[in-house]
């Protein structure tokens, strides 16, 4: 074993091939604006914006800044029946730039703490309203709403799901996926094709009776999966079969809030209104761990009831409204507003639509996507070896062409910032072409 890869003997990796990267670590150490140092000392340009997380950029100085001095000043607070103005003066930035209706903010640590808590909100509001028989919950195949039991069960994607499928929470169905390449392929935004699976949803509700489901979850941009935008008008006929069932939809937006497709939130980028919102990743430009629950009004008050001195929400976590990790949401928050992110990252959609349906004609492409800045190429897979076309150019992009891509089997998705420079978008797409034409 080399001197690299011992480093890493201990630690085990999350979705990732522990035994191959051992074998041959791709380690960086450093990151500054839109590039990482790599521990050979190379300067790769970050393709991705860490994990769809740092949309402005890595290690930005007013977020850095923030964060030391409030490291410095409180650490930690307890947030049971006591509270820090740090997270609360994040809730109120965050609910001014929330689509009309969302009054609250409820703090987590994650993503996939966000869908959970959202998943037992919905279901203890139904309770708190004289309807605890609503319980069934409405995910959609191919989507992802974290890993913990409750995303997974919502969730679509079967390699999350399969090891753990016997224990996964009842009482759960799932819509169909919004994409069939015979139909949606090279698709520039939301393709035309595929509406109507929004009927999936009074089918389910035939099937259970509507008065039974408490909740419909959807990412408006199912991203992990591969970038799938939603056909033209699913959301809003999501949006009308809840109205009329009397079920909550919850949106989960780890994703796509905060700038990814030029709004605040993919609800106004829609123009469609859920009742629950589910953030994280760029809350706090993924300096530090964080997500949140936005509900609108009518969720919240559903639970305002009884002794003023009881509970209303048995549920929190132990870093829920963190004082550090609030200081960097804020900071992150003046960013976004004081260097107008929002309105870069809308103007920027275009030209990346433009430089992604490029490679449309590609022998070795099946499918372009985008929506905003999301976007993915997927390329055909190996005869007999699903997966290894796209795991081979995330290897030789890093090792190569110093760029950072990330792979899903063969569905490579770009995330960049949302304050790219054109320039460094046309260089990493033509290595990107360039490694792509030399391929198998």
């Amino acid at each position: 074993m080399s001197a690299a890869a011992e480093q890493f003997d201990a630690y085990w990796m999350p979705f990732t091939a522990n035994r191959a990267f051992k074998k041959q670590p791709r380690v960086v150490t450093g990151a500054s604006g839109h590039h990482y140092t790599t521990d050979d000392g190379r300067k790769l340009y970050d393709f991705f914006s860490g994990l769809w997380t740092s949309g402005v950029g890595h290690c930005h100085p007013k977020i850095v800044e923030a964060v030391q001095q409030q490291v410095a000043t409180l650490d930690y607070a307890i947030t049971f029946q006591v509270s820090n103005t740090r997270s609360a003066e994040l809730a109120r930035r965050v609910i001014d730039i929330a689509p009309e209706g969302f009054t609250q903010c409820f703090f987590t640590n994650s993503g996939s703490e966000s869908v959970d808590s959202a998943l037992k909100i919905a279901l203890a509001y139904h309770r708190a309203r004289g309807e605890g028989h609503r319980t069934r919950l409405i995910g959609r195949e191919r989507g992802y709403h974290g890993v913990n039991f409750g995303g997974m069960s919502v969730g679509g994607m079967v390699p999350n799901r399969k090891a753990f499928s016997a224990n996964l929470i009842p009482g759960v169905d799932h819509l169909r996926a919004t994409m069939d390449l015979k139909f949606t392929a090279f698709s520039d935004g939301q393709p035309e094709w595929g509406g109507h699976l929004a009927e999936d949803l009074e089918r389910l509700a035939a099937l259970h009776d509507g008065s039974n489901i408490a909740a419909v979850i959807v990412e408006p941009v199912a991203g992990s999966t591969g970038v799938l935008p939603p056909p033209v008008g699913y959301l809003q006929r999501l949006r009308e079969i809840c109205d009329k069932h009397g079920i909550l939809l919850i949106f989960d937006e780890v994703i796509t809030a905060f700038g990814r497709l030029g709004k605040s939130f993919a609800a106004d980028y829609f123009e469609v209104q859920p009742d629950i919102i589910t953030t994280a990743k760029g809350l706090t430009n993924g300096v530090i761990p964080m997500g949140a629950v936005l509900v609108r009004e009518h969720v919240y008050d559903a639970f305002m009831q009884g002794p003023e001195n009881m509970i209303e929400l048995f549920h929190g976590y132990t870093y829920s409204g963190h004082p550090v990790a609030a200081a960097a949401g804020i900071a992150t928050m003046d960013v976004y507003r004081d260097e107008g992110i929002f309105e870069q990252s809308a103007e920027l959609a275009k030209p990346f639509a433009e430089m992604l349906h490029s490679f449309d004609d590609h022998d070795k492409v099946i499918d372009v996507r985008n929506c905003g800045l999301m976007g993915a190429i997927e390329l055909a897979p190996r005869e007999g070896a699903p997966g290894a076309r796209g795991m081979e150019m995330h290897k030789r992009c890093f090792w190569e062409e110093d760029l950072m891509i990330r792979n899903g089997m063969d569905i490579i998705s770009f995330s960049p910032f949302l304050n790219s420079k054109l320039s460094d978008w046309e260089q990493s797409f033509a290595k990107f072409r360039r490694l792509l034409d030399s391929i198998e």
